[in-house]
C-alpha cells in the first residue's frame, strides 16, 4: 500500500485501520495525534477507520522538554 505520511511516500504493508498504522510506527499510546486526509482522527476512532491506497496522513508526537 502507498501512504504519504508527513509529506514522505511510503510503501506500507497492507493495513486496515489508523489504529493497526499506529501500531507499525511504534506511536505511543498517549501524546500522538493522526491526521487523515486534513482530518484530525480521534483516538476512540482509530480501529474503525479504515486507510486506502493513497491517503495522506500527518503524525504529531507531543515531546516534553525545557
Amino acid at each position: 500500500m502507498k501512504l504519504r505520511i508527513n509529506g514522505i511516500d511510503k510503501d506500507t504493508p497492507e493495513f486496515l485501520s489508523v489504529a493497526d498504522l499506529a501500531d507499525w510506527l511504534q506511536l505511543p499510546a498517549y501524546g500522538a495525534a493522526v491526521e487523515l486526509n486534513g482530518e484530525v482522527i480521534r483516538r476512540a476512532e482509530h480501529a474503525a477507520t479504515h486507510l486506502a491506497d493513497g491517503d495522506q496522513l500527518e503524525v504529531v508526537r507531543l515531546v516534553g522538554g525545557g
